[in-house]
């Protein structure tokens, strides 16, 4: 029954231990990993919206550049000059110093004839008359195209401006050069896998995709972002081959293009898996590291409890030793009382019988014999046992009175061969003798003699056993001692030749129901209440042992007077 409640509180205290630090530790872990998440996600998001307005107005200056670039050559020069194919070359030499982007130029008349022309093809005198692209630059003044094939039957795209004076309306057209077109878009890098490109009304590429996407090809994550939306929009979708992506998409004002940065999200929360490895690795760590202290304290403390139980158990025993030691003690003085009482009685009649004797002697009425003298001897005999035994009685009733401690002066060289003849029969059974060195001109000590009687009592006693326990029934001795210390103090000491005491419980011994003895041989009050009694008597006491050698006792009292 009792096992079972251990391992009950055992498995309470060893999951508390584990889950009082766990679970908070959980939840800090979980809510810092969806805030720093979120924080990640929108600083990415902040980024990619600042990359792509950074670009957006980079391309609508770029086309705005090469648009007024064409502008001012048409403003510049009389028609005369552009159709003359001596000067038309100089011009674009001039352009491409200002921008190598540009490719060709070329100039047309009202009908859409292509008047003249320089550069890599052969387009002079082609009709572009009832091209979209043509009519839509006279309608409008300029116009910017696609990316198309056109004559020259490669993926390109021109500007167009149109000038009309005196002289009539005339455009002049120039082809962009779309791999630095589109080197200019591609220049967007966030992390691994960011990228930009452009695509049309139509979602058809007009630049090249590093992650797979050809000029005039279909857009295959089919985005959308229609012109009632805010200029620029962020957003995440999965693309075509299933992975999860950041995009931010804005139009470029000068045509409708579609402007993209796209950002695969693994590369973005890459730092955050690297660091998220870390963190189960210190959580997997700092787990077991919980789980094994836990476990060794849980033991610990069940088997520290287990420990008190058993010691509170044992106490338990020792006071009802100790209870019934007390009230064999007021048995023994009930005892010592009633055997007083007769040996009084014994007494006066050993004495009325030695004055008889004396009497019938002096009378002459019994003659010297051998029997008599033989009973006279009886008759000593008997009153030196009645003293004897008297002697007896009055110490056991002297040991256990009760009452108020009160102090008295005490003659050391009286009362230790009193406490000495009270044990020296069960020392000299055990073959333990026992030598007194009492200083005979020492002072009397102010105290209770019977509580340094049972001080005395008690670490004989003690001695005792210590030797029983090394020598067996022979070598042992005891030798107490009692001599002035200084003018104020008084020294008395009891030394055996025991078997000593372990170093570790030197600091122990005085504590109440310690004891080193077998179960049922002491109850461990012994030496803590000889303490308590030298100490509330103004005195002290301290041991010395040495295992295996011995153990000395040392009393300081206060001397009287």
């Amino acid at each position: 029954m009792k096992q079972d409640r251990y391992a009950t509180m055992k498995n309470t205290i060893l999951a508390c231990m584990i889950l009082v630090p766990v679970i908070p530790f959980i939840l800090v872990l979980g809510v810092g990993y969806y805030y720093f998440t979120a924080s990640l996600e929108s600083s990415t998001i902040s980024s990619m919206r600042r990359i792509i307005e950074d670009h957006r107005q980079m391309i609508d200056s770029f086309l705005r550049e090469r648009k007024a670039d064409l502008e001012f050559i048409l403003n510049s020069y009389s028609y005369d000059t552009l159709a003359d194919p001596g000067r038309l070359p100089d011009i674009l030499t001039q352009l491409q110093k200002k921008s190598s982007a540009f490719v060709d130029l070329g100039l047309f008349n009202e009908e859409g004839i292509h008047v003249n022309y320089s550069g890599p093809y052969h387009l002079a005198g082609m009709d572009y008359g009832q091209e979209a692209w043509f009519n839509q630059v006279i309608k409008e003044g300029y116009y910017i195209s696609d990316i198309f094939m056109g004559f020259r039957k490669i993926p390109h795209f021109i500007i167009a401006v149109k000038r009309e004076d005196a002289e009539g309306k005339r455009v002049l057209r120039a082809t962009i050069d779309t791999h630095t077109f589109s080197d200019l878009v591609k220049k967007v890098r966030i992390g691994k896998t960011g990228e930009g490109y452009i695509l049309n009304a139509e979602g058809m590429f007009q630049t090249e995709r590093r992650s797979g996407g050809n000029l005039m090809d279909k857009d295959p994550d089919n985005l959308r972002h229609t012109s009632d939306e805010p200029i620029t929009k962020t957003f995440s979708q999965k693309d075509l081959r299933g992975e999860d992506c950041f995009f931010a998409t804005t139009w470029i004002q000068e045509k409708k293009w579609l402007l993209v940065v796209r950002q695969e999200k693994g590369d973005v929360f890459r730092d955050l898996r690297s660091a998220s490895y870390l963190i189960v690795l210190i959580a997997v760590i700092g787990g077991g590291a919980i789980i094994g202290i836990a476990l060794y304290l849980t033991d610990r403390i069940v088997r520290r409890m287990e420990e008190m139980d058993s010691e509170k158990d044992r106490l338990g025993e020792q006071l009802i030793r100790a209870s019934r030691l007390a009230e064999l003690g007021e048995m023994a003085a009930g005892f010592a009382h009633e055997i007083n009482n007769p040996l009084q009685i014994m007494k006066s009649e050993q004495t009325l019988i030695q004055t008889i004797l004396s009497d019938l002697k002096d009378n002459g009425q019994i003659e010297e014999s051998e029997d008599l003298s033989e009973l006279e001897d009886s008759v000593r005999q008997i009153a030196i046992q009645t003293d004897r035994c008297a002697g007896i009685t009055r110490s056991i009733l002297r040991f256990s009175r009760h009452g108020e401690s009160r102090a008295q002066d005490v003659s050391l060289q009286t009362l230790i061969p009193e406490v000495v003849a009270m044990i020296e029969k069960k020392a000299g059974v055990h073959g333990i003798r026992i030598e007194q060195k009492i200083d005979q001109d020492a002072p009397s000590v102010y105290m209770d003699s019977a509580q340094l009687q049972q001080v005395l009592l008690n670490l004989f006693n003690n001695a005792i056993d210590a030797i029983i326990d090394k020598h067996g029934v022979e070598g042992g001795e005891i030798i107490v001692d009692a001599v002035r210390s200084d003018d104020a103090n008084m020294k008395i000491t009891v030394q055996d030749n025991g078997c000593g005491i372990n170093p570790s419980y030197l600091d122990k011994i005085f504590t109440p129901f310690f004891t080193t003895k077998p179960v049922g041989k002491g109850t461990g009050l012994g030496l803590s209440i000889c303490y308590g009694i030298i100490g509330n008597m103004g005195g002290a006491m301290e041991v010395n042992s040495e295992q295996g050698i011995g153990t000395i006792v040392t009393i300081r009292l206060p001397a009287s007077g």
